[in-house]
């Protein structure tokens, strides 16, 4: 049995796969987020842009978003804290770190979040790195 990268605990086909493949929708803003830590190590751009809200979602810069996701390792995520994001919440923010190596440097992103409802599904509106 293979655990899901986003760190759930789960394994892979009953946690972050199935919302990649669409046969569900992420029920929070922690999920979305998980899954789009998940979507990062798979190269999965398309989700990527899916799971972007279409008022900020970065078409233009798909390319250097795949070339990037290719250049790194991921190593880990760690969800340092949720402010809403609920199932019946309409905005939510989710504070998180993420390990990767890059040139065999082991680096870290950490970013506050900020998630919101678009046509009922939770979708990534943008962050701030600190």
């Amino acid at each position: 049995m293979e655990y899901c990268a986003c760190g759930s605990k789960k394994p892979a086909d009953e946690c972050c796969s199935l919302i990649l493949s669409g046969k569900r929708d992420a029920a929070t803003a922690e999920e979305l987020m998980r899954s789009r830590y998940v979507a990062f190590t798979k190269i999965d751009v398309d989700y990527l842009m899916r799971s972007h809200h279409s008022k900020t979602r970065p078409v233009k810069e798909r390319k250097s978003i795949e070339r990037w996701s290719r250049s790194v390792q991921w190593m880990g995520l760690t969800i340092l804290s949720t402010e809403a994001g609920k199932e019946n919440d309409l905005t939510g923010v989710v504070v998180f770190r993420a390990l990767f190596l890059a040139n065999g440097e082991l680096q870290q992103l950490q970013e506050r979040s900020f998630f919101e409802r678009e046509n009922g599904k939770w979708v990534y509106v943008s962050g701030v790195h600190f």
